[in-house]
């Protein structure tokens, strides 16, 4: 590819009723990113030196999600020549490839060959082509004896024999700006619907004795486009399909790929172990030899090397190296958590700092605690961090023992080496190495159940 690249225009500004949403089409997620945001990576990385995105319906809202790109209006939904058209004043001199907002499976690497088919041929104009055994609806491609494009018919002016044809337009082209600029003027509408067809286009080239080229790809997959929900589901299938395969190519290992679901801005190092049924997604990192699963849900969260996750749900938390979580653990936003730690069954935590070596085995609850290293946090442990107004911090300092049953009234410090009594309600701050007891002084009633009749 030359050091100059090509622009990107990327034509975004369909209704799509299809999806019954409140939302515009492309933003529809798959894999954790917009199906607009899907296309901007990929031409990105193909190597597009500038972005244009027409939009239309809520174009306001799909505006507000794009970054370091161009916008252009289509306020008048009159077809994609139409749309294409709004972006002209954008359009420079060198190649532009046209992109579809709702083909999210479409590869770089795709977009990198076709360009280079483009430039070998020194092609004025190429057209992305795919064979469907099914091609009902899609534009074809009509070539004569010599391989060469004349134009694209579309499903509804084809004729008996054109419908025959399998190899179909996938709506993406490369042109030289220099001349797409020229005849995207010379479209029209003259047609049933009112509207200007970017297929047209190729005619007019042909007409102008420019050459034109069809690049046909191997995986139609990529060419899909999203109208619906099924049409989504299909497609999130084939990408999750695509990503733990990249996984497992690179030494992750995952136990069941078609019960697994790993967004695409997931990033898991080798020797990685993903158990069945985990969902992991946002911008989540998992070190070496982690075990996720099996039924985890990880979001935006840093696993660290050697942790284990079992049955739990951890989101927007760090959880280090050797770390034991679950089963049936609930970290949610906002937790650090220490080297070989252990943070057990039925234990929720928010907003708060593990120590190192620490443990919480079970049944307890840790919100806005700053726990120390080598601590012990027993059974039925409650950090009371809600006054009815406000949140306050608890603090247990390095090697304390809490014991079963503890109620720690925040704000309030267990001081380093302090010991707390199995059933203690705390409310006021523990010097260090102290114990602290804070319950009722134990009495036994003698004769008690005899007395009320309830001896058996």
């Amino acid at each position: 590819m030359d050091k100059a690249g090509f622009q990107g225009i990327i034509l975004a500004a369909g209704e799509g009723k299809r999806m019954f949403s409140k939302n515009p089409k492309v933003l529809h997620k798959l894999c954790g990113i917009t199906m607009i945001e899907h296309i901007m990576n990929t031409a990105k990385l193909a190597g597009a030196k500038e972005l244009i995105v027409v939009v239309g319906h809520k174009g306001e809202e799909v505006e507000r999600r794009l970054k370091d790109v161009k916008v252009s209006y289509q306020k008048e939904q009159l077809g994609t020549g139409h749309a294409l058209m709004q972006a002209l004043k954008y359009i420079k001199d060198n190649t532009v490839f046209v992109l579809c907002g709702d083909t999210p499976l479409l590869e770089a690497q795709t977009l990198r060959n076709m360009f280079e088919y483009h430039r070998t041929n020194n092609n004025h104009a190429t057209v992305l082509t795919a064979n469907l055994k099914d091609p009902y609806n899609y534009g074809r491609i009509i070539r004569n004896k010599q391989g060469q494009v004349l134009e694209i018919v579309e499903e509804r002016d084809a004729d008996t024999n054109q419908k025959e044809i399998t190899e179909i337009n996938s709506g993406i082209y490369l042109f030289e700006g220099s001349f797409l600029k020229t005849f995207l003027n010379k479209l029209d509408n003259d047609n049933d619907q009112g509207e200007y067809y970017l297929t047209d286009i190729i005619k007019i080239y042909k007409e102008n004795h420019l050459k034109i080229g069809a690049f046909l790809i191997e995986n139609s997959d990529e060419v899909m486009g999203v109208n619906n929900r099924l049409q989504l589901n299909v497609a999130e299938s084939l990408m999750r399909k695509r990503i733990n395969e990249g996984h497992m190519l690179k030494g992750v290992t995952i136990v069941d790929p078609l019960n697994t679901y790993i967004d695409l801005t997931v990033k898991l190092e080798k020797d990685t172990t993903i158990l069945p049924g985990c969902i992991i997604t946002g911008n989540t990192f998992v070190d070496e030899d982690a075990v996720i699963g099996p039924n985890s849900q990880i979001e935006g969260s840093h696993i660290g090397k050697g942790a284990v996750v079992k049955n739990s749900v951890v989101i927007d938390s760090f959880v280090g190296d050797g770390a034991s979580i679950g089963p049936f653990s609930n970290l949610r936003p906002g937790n650090v958590i220490g080297k070989s730690a252990k943070i057990g069954d039925f234990v929720e935590m928010k907003n708060s700092t593990f120590g190192d070596h620490s443990k919480a085995s079970h049944l307890t609850y840790i919100g806005d605690g700053d726990v120390g290293k080598n601590v012990n946090i027993g059974c039925g442990v409650v950090f009371v961090n809600y006054d009815g107004k406000e949140k306050h911090r608890t603090i247990v300092e390095d090697n304390c023992f809490i014991g079963c049953n503890v109620n720690l009234i925040s704000p309030v410090t267990i001081g380093k080496n302090s010991y707390i009594a199995a059933g203690t309600t705390v409310t006021k701050d523990v010097p260090e190495a102290n114990l602290a007891v804070g319950r009722a002084k134990q009495e036994n009633k003698e004769g008690w159940v005899k007395r009320k009749g309830l001896l058996k």
